[in-house]
């Protein structure tokens, strides 16, 4: 806001409505049709009531002149009624005085009847509806059992199985338990896929870590080529852990189950280390702006999201004069954030929520020879969402990207065993 600019007056904020229930629906409908019947009902009457009370029999004159005027009967002492010199209007009062008394009569009494059957109607109302709604009950139950399990294919056992009349709620009881059914013969599916391809994927790495043993520990074998099988194992003991971290996160349904404390301020000093002979051969300069960050997650896939923020920013890169910035930072608010920019081409603000999703790539680079396997920001966000973050992204001023990950802090009461960062080695390329 400039100096001198009007201020805008603040919107009143509206206040949702409270949830009524449809139980709760159903009753006030159930009450508002008794009582517009009743009120119908109770007009009707006094329609009735009032032709009734109104003289619409013969009239009886006396044989008597209209110009003589009848005679003056006086009531005796004993209270007699007295009659003067006009009967007729006098009769008119008293009619007047009974209808208005019977219709109040008939209002009040009625009334208070109406307002008493009403809310006793609207007692066996909500009655009623709740025992129509039981089994809606029963199956929003059955859901929210199967939401709060901790693994989702763990509740999918459970089914409505529900009992009753061949009506509406059950074709729909029944219809869920089909639809849970279906999901739990695919989450079997996969389940048996992840243990089939956990085999194929640590049988060919077991083999290569045998083989390469059996060559370190010949007599013949010269410095070079232990050294070099160390270098070799512990890439393939950081794949074993890397592939052991990714089927976990598959088979709990991307949840982190076992979280650590983890400074990002180290991972991310260690990743621009392990990074750095790549970057120096792309002609790419890292910046490195690390602060202390501490959340709660597993280390090893933390360490994956954050090298492959800076290898995309490298390898997406416009070349020799070009840079990938890394810093990491507690925001005010508590929560830990990551935020990796680099320059290189244009990238248009409408593709970039495509290069989250797996085997996608910009413009291009859907080639054989394009840069990485496609599985880099989509790796990211599923270990963000893993974590409880979110990941986002925004074209960078004049070219490249900025990508932004904001994670919740450490809640983890403290742990004998800290975390260190990875050892230096070779680095692990997906």
């Amino acid at each position: 806001m400039t100096p001198g600019e009007p201020v805008k007056p603040l919107k009143p904020r509206k206040l949702l409505p409270r949830r009524i229930t449809l139980r709760g629906r159903l009753t006030l409908i159930y009450s508002g049709m008794f009582l517009a019947a009743g009120v119908v009902l109770l007009g009707v009457t006094y329609v009735l009531f009032s032709q009734q009370l109104s003289p619409q029999g013969p009239k009886v004159f006396s044989g008597r002149s209209p110009a003589t005027p009848p005679a003056t009967v006086l009531p005796p002492a004993d209270g007699a009624v007295r009659i003067g010199s006009d009967p007729g209007k006098w009769m008119k009062a008293q009619e007047d005085k009974l209808r208005d008394a019977a219709t109040t009569s008939l209002i009040t009494q009625g009334g208070i009847a109406l307002a008493v059957v009403g809310s006793v109607a609207a007692g066996f109302g909500w009655l009623i509806a709740g025992r129509v709604l039981a089994p809606l009950h029963r199956v929003t139950d059955t859901a929210r059992r199967i939401a709060a399990a901790p693994v989702a294919d763990r509740g999918l056992h459970e089914r409505i199985s529900l009992r009753g009349p061949d009506d509406e709620v059950k074709d729909l009881a029944n219809a869920f338990d089909t639809m849970v059914e279906r999901l739990d013969r695919s989450f079997d599916g996969q389940r048996r896929f992840v243990a089939n391809a956990s085999h194929e994927l640590r049988t060919p790495l077991t083999l290569g870590r045998a083989l390469v043993e059996m060559a370190m520990h010949r007599r013949t074998a010269s410095q070079d080529v232990k050294r070099l099988g160390e270098d070799l194992l512990q890439i393939n003991a950081r794949h074993e852990q890397l592939i052991n971290g990714l089927l976990l996160l598959a088979t709990s349904e991307n949840e982190v189950i076992e979280r650590r404390p983890v400074d990002l301020a180290d991972v991310v000093a260690h990743v621009v280390t392990q990074t750095a002979p790549e970057a120096q051969q792309a002609g790419v300069t890292l910046h490195e702006e690390a602060h202390e960050a501490v959340t709660a997650g597993d280390a090893l896939l933390l360490e994956r999201l954050v090298q492959n923020l800076v290898e995309n920013g490298i390898r997406h890169n416009s070349g020799h004069g070009g840079w990938v910035r890394v810093a990491s930072r507690t925001r005010d608010d508590g929560r830990i954030e990551i935020d990796v920019a680099n320059t290189g081409p244009v990238v248009p603000a409408y593709e970039i929520p495509a290069l989250f999703e797996p085997f996608r790539r910009l413009g291009n680079e859907r080639l054989v020879t394009a840069k990485g396997a496609g599985l880099g920001l989509s790796i990211v966000r599923s270990i963000v969402r893993a974590h409880g973050g979110d990941a986002t992204a925004r074209p960078h001023e004049g070219g490249g990207l900025v990508v932004m990950v904001t994670l919740p802090p450490d809640s983890t009461p403290p742990h004998p065993e800290a975390w260190t960062a990875p050892p230096q080695g070779p680095t692990l390329r997906m």
